[in-house]
């Protein structure tokens, strides 16, 4: 599994690796005694007991053998793909298309009440038009040389837009200022995409700040994440994607949240500077 920076998915790998370290002392085994009943290299118990390298199944099936502990193995190994799910490389996630990628977060968004959005170059995707939408997952499956799906993703995605209109839900989006004018796709679909955003923006639950372009700003931009309630967070990196639970990270970027929202403008002057990029596509 690719090592993440995340302390959310570091934490889940130690407390898998103490588990597997505690198992063998209480088989009254050392490491060399289990790396020899399993047939490794002692160097290999080590990075697994110290969270270095991350298990696989059939790793996690021998030490559970080897310490008489078959009965704990389908729980690890669960524990194991919890960790796993935190950190995802694009090309396992989107290994089979992009449809499917979109369709596995679909519960998430069904089952968050409070969600929130910042992102620093694109229109979020909740509150996308169909043809940004396509000329996004289009840049993307080209950039990453996947299967040619992008129409059925597009589908999905619009689906999944339902939300914003079903249950006592709020949704608070925050874009820089230059997402609004990021040159994707033809004037038409950025025309259309920002007449939308003025639209979505006087729902009732939904609340969508600009973040102004200006000298002497306190924050820079950072990168673009989804908050979902207050349990998860989840960034798009450009290696992979990455979900952070830990309640102490999670804070971190709800707190980022908060300190980039003071900045942004709402209402009459969001909506000027929405417009003020609609003319300056002509």
């Amino acid at each position: 599994m690719a090592v993440s920076s995340s302390s959310s998915a570091q934490a889940a790998r130690q407390v898998l690796a103490d588990r597997l370290r505690e198992m063998y002392r209480d088989a009254g085994l050392e490491g060399k005694q289990l790396a020899a009943v399993c047939g490794w290299h002692p160097s290999k118990v080590s990075r697994i007991a110290t969270a270095k390298t991350s298990p696989s199944a059939d790793d996690i099936l021998a030490w559970c053998k080897a310490c008489s502990a078959e009965d704990q193995a389908l729980d690890l190994i669960a524990s194991l793909r919890t960790v796993e799910g935190m950190w995802l490389q694009w090309h396992r996630m989107e290994r089979t298309g992009l449809r499917r990628a979109q369709e596995a977060v679909l519960p998430l968004y069904e089952r968050t009440r409070w969600f929130r959005n910042y992102a620093p170059n694109f229109i979020p995707g909740l509150i996308q038009t169909s043809g940004y939408t396509e000329d996004v997952l289009r840049a993307v499956q080209r950039r990453r040389a996947l299967i040619d799906d992008v129409a059925d993703a597009v589908a999905v995605r619009m689906e999944r837009q339902r939300v914003l209109h079903e249950g006592q839900r709020r949704f608070a989006f925050l874009v820089e200022e230059s997402a609004l004018r990021n040159g994707l796709g033809s004037t038409e679909t950025q025309v259309e995409q920002l007449e939308h955003v003025l639209t979505v923006g006087s729902l009732p639950n939904v609340s969508v700040g600009v973040i102004p372009a200006k000298v002497g700003r306190t924050r820079m931009p950072v990168e673009g994440f989804m908050i979902f309630d207050k349990v998860q967070a989840n960034v798009e990196l450009v290696s992979g994607y990455l979900t952070v639970t830990q309640p102490s990270e999670v804070a971190m970027y709800a707190d980022t949240f908060s300190t980039l929202a003071d900045m942004a403008v709402y209402g009459p002057k969001a909506r000027a500077l929405i417009t003020a990029a609609m003319n300056s596509l002509g």
